[in-house]
């Protein structure tokens, strides 16, 4: 829970949503093997990549702005802010490998 405070609440929430519907897509990919379905996994997956590189990017310049308004600025306060901003792009990229496992999997198991 301290990661999700951490990573900043919008993005996190938003990609641990988009988690629980890649793993939900994987387990019906496993079920019903489907080129929809592998279409909707890569793009979840993709979409989660981007969005969290997206959080990222939007962190980066809120603490650049933050850090042009002060005078000086702490080193751990600067670390707490680079944090801030790779953990979206880091859960994001979790998202598409897991997506990417899946359907390696889904795609192995297809039956030709």
């Amino acid at each position: 829970m301290n990661l999700i405070n951490e990573g900043g609440p919008l993005f996190m929430v938003s990609l641990l949503i988009l988690l629980i519907v890649t793993i939900f897509l994987v387990a019906k990919g496993l079920k019903n093997n489907t080129s929809k379905n592998l279409e909707l996994i890569k793009a979840v997956s993709l979409f989660a990549l981007v969005f969290g590189f997206f959080g990222f990017i939007l962190g980066l310049i809120n603490a650049l702005d933050m850090i042009s308004d002060t005078s000086e600025i702490a080193p751990g306060i600067l670390a707490g802010g680079i944090k801030r901003g790779i953990l979206p792009p880091t859960l994001g990229t979790f998202i598409f490998l897991i997506g990417r496992l899946g359907v390696i999997v889904i795609t192995w198991m297809k039956k030709e």
